[in-house]
């Protein structure tokens, strides 16, 4: 039972490495290839560089507004769930 589940773990690997090489050998294949990602790259906002702006922002992370009310009344509060775990563990 466990050689056939090690050998079924090689062998899979093993053919999805096969027949990308097989595919890949021909230089028409690798160009559609290319294409194939980077068309899907414009697709993914990440990678083409078209985030979108949101209300929370990276540079609003470390450095909040004290004109934001509601943002420093959630930090003042802090995360409960730490408390809480730690009431349970004491229990």
């Amino acid at each position: 039972m466990k050689q056939k589940n090690v050998m079924s773990r090689l062998a899979v690997p093993t053919v999805i490495a096969g027949v990308t090489v097989y595919m890949l050998k021909d230089q028409a294949n690798r160009q559609k290839l290319k294409a194939y990602i980077e068309n899907a790259k414009e697709k993914i906002p990440y990678f083409s560089g078209k985030q979108e702006k949101t209300s929370f922002s990276v540079e609003k992370a470390g450095n909040p507004s004290p004109q934001d009310i509601e943002d420093n009344k959630m930090v003042s509060e802090g995360s409960m769930y730490p408390v809480h775990y730690y009431d349970q563990k004491k229990k």
